[in-house]
């Protein structure tokens, strides 16, 4: 692998994917709670919520269109954390010739999630105990909560509270699958197991249950991953143009295939392409004083949002059970404006915490 390839992404370009990623799951897990909001296609496809989504759409501008908008589509922001998890892992274990020992790569990276998950947590229940509407917990469910396992229990949907901490399981689970099968393998093994997954997912009833089991399980999740990997080790430098001619193809293709059961898989790998094409073309130079100064800006901000991904995707349960109260009873700007500000200044917060707990060493 050279080094071109090696650094297709840069860092800020990294960072300001996350922020991306971030900015449309904390919103998305804002507005889909709120009622009459369209609701996603996340872990199983329900036509109805296409047809409700075009029915919406086509009912003319209102204040509530961008709350539908973000409850439909923010999700996707996952897709982009998946994508960019197995790029840093290529980057990080690919590039030289150590080989880290399967069990020890699996205990390093549980400790990371752990470290990262349970601050959120401990947080989280204690103010979900004092408001309103509290999580009925069973010992099981807390027990596979601190292993990271609760992705695997029976209607995962019902038990995993806060619903966000379902993937802390599924990048555990993506780990092991990436040191075990994955790891510096030839690239014919990613993409056969994303076949083998995809093709699983494809023979399931659009709305069962088994559907949705897979995933919130590495099944559902390996497309993107796999993605990431292959993009790392494969990918070389292309022209603006292209990028250009990337975003527009997807953004369409995110529309157009999320509308139908057997080409609704596509669209994570889409949001991954239209995400990176963007982030690359706002990253270069136009030589237009007010366009390059705009491009400027929302990268400082994404890659602001990016450094802070990590704490405000933990954090950002506890305010909105705290905030989502006062958006429900009519005032939907104030209540996600202050859910906004909050959870920012409390990402900021947990970012610090965090840095204070003893980071794992890989043996």
């Amino acid at each position: 692998m050279d080094n071109e390839s090696r650094n297709i992404l840069s860092s800020a370009e990294c960072a300001a994917l996350r922020g991306i990623a971030i900015m449309g799951i904390f919103l998305h897990n804002y507005c889909h709670w709120l009622p009459g909001m369209v609701q996603e296609n996340e872990y199983q496809f329900f036509e109805h919520n296409v047809q409700w989504l075009d029915s919406v759409m086509s009912g003319g501008w209102n204040e509530q269109i961008p709350f539908h908008i973000i409850s439909f589509f923010g999700h996707y922001g996952v897709p982009i954390f998946l994508f960019l998890s197995a790029y840093g892992l290529v980057q990080k274990y690919e590039s030289n010739q150590s080989s880290p020992r399967p069990w020890s790569f699996v205990s390093y990276h549980w400790k990371k999630l752990f470290r990262m998950m349970i601050v959120g947590f401990v947080a989280f229940t204690m103010i979900d105990a004092i408001t309103s509407g509290s999580h009925r917990y069973e010992v099981i469910d807390i027990v596979a909560q601190l292993g990271l396992l609760n992705n695997l229990l029976p209607r995962p949907d019902a038990i995993i509270w806060p619903g966000p901490y379902w993937f802390f399981g599924l990048m555990l689970q993506l780990y092991i699958i990436y040191r075990l099968l994955l790891f510096r393998r030839h690239w014919a093994w990613t993409v056969v197991l994303i076949i083998v997954c995809t093709a699983i997912q494809m023979t399931c009833n659009p709305e069962g249950e088994a559907l949705n089991r897979w995933r919130y399980n590495f099944v559902g999740g390996i497309l993107p991953f796999g993605a990431g990997l292959l993009y790392a080790r494969h990918m070389k430098p292309v022209g603006r143009w292209f990028h250009l001619l990337v975003l527009a193809v997807s953004l369409v293709g995110i529309w157009f295939l999320g509308r139908s059961f057997h080409t609704w898989f596509i669209v994570p790998l889409l949001v991954c392409s239209a995400g990176i094409s963007l982030v690359k073309l706002l990253s270069e130079p136009y030589h237009i004083t007010i366009l390059d100064k705009l491009n400027a800006l929302f990268m400082r901000v994404a890659v602001w949002m990016g450094g802070i991904s990590a704490a405000l995707f933990v954090c950002h349960p506890i305010t909105r059970k705290i905030f989502i109260g006062i958006s429900k009873d009519g005032r939907l700007f104030v209540g996600i404006m202050l859910y906004i500000v909050t959870s920012l200044c409390l990402a900021w917060l947990f970012k610090e915490l965090m840095k204070r707990i003893p980071s794992p060493k890989l043996k």
